[in-house]
């Protein structure tokens, strides 16, 4: 995990499904998704928040913790849906990095994100590790947390 794979809304760019593919270059494996380097190493403030805050859209902070709107309802919807569908909270991401510091969030993302397998990461958009689990991907595109039960 690396501190400039952390967005300024709190997601881990080095947990998502566009980072992952582009890591993994799975698009010659069939799939024909956009890959992402993640937020700030390509430059940008954050997808979901620098279009409609200007603090992140001009870079004036690193995270939004920083603003004294934090958490606004941008962020609270962004987290509502990632809390329910994938297993993470950005808002708890930002509580930690501002209370503990970057290296205590970076070492319980090691931990909480570490595939039981192999160690690699896994994917918080499906639940899946892709050194592990691209066949289960590969046979169902649209797999997600769960899609077994």
């Amino acid at each position: 995990m690396r501190e400039n794979l952390i967005a300024p809304c709190g997601m881990n760019c080095r947990l998502c499904v566009a980072y992952q593919f582009k890591e993994h270059d799975i698009n010659k494996r069939g799939f024909h998704r956009k890959y992402c380097p993640g937020c700030i190493p390509r430059e940008k403030h954050c997808l979901h928040m620098a279009d409609k805050c200007e603090l992140i859209g001009k870079g004036k902070v690193r995270f939004c913790f920083e603003c004294e709107d934090f958490p606004c309802k941008r962020l609270k919807s962004l987290d509502k849906r990632y809390r329910t569908k994938y297993h993470m909270s950005m808002i708890d991401n930002l509580q930690l990095i501002k209370e503990q510091g970057m290296d205590k969030f970076l070492d319980s993302e090691k931990k909480k994100w570490r595939c039981s397998k192999c160690g690699s990461v896994i994917c918080c958009h499906n639940g899946l590790c892709l050194n592990c689990d691209l066949e289960k991907l590969i046979s169902n595109r649209k797999y997600r947390w769960d899609d077994e039960k």
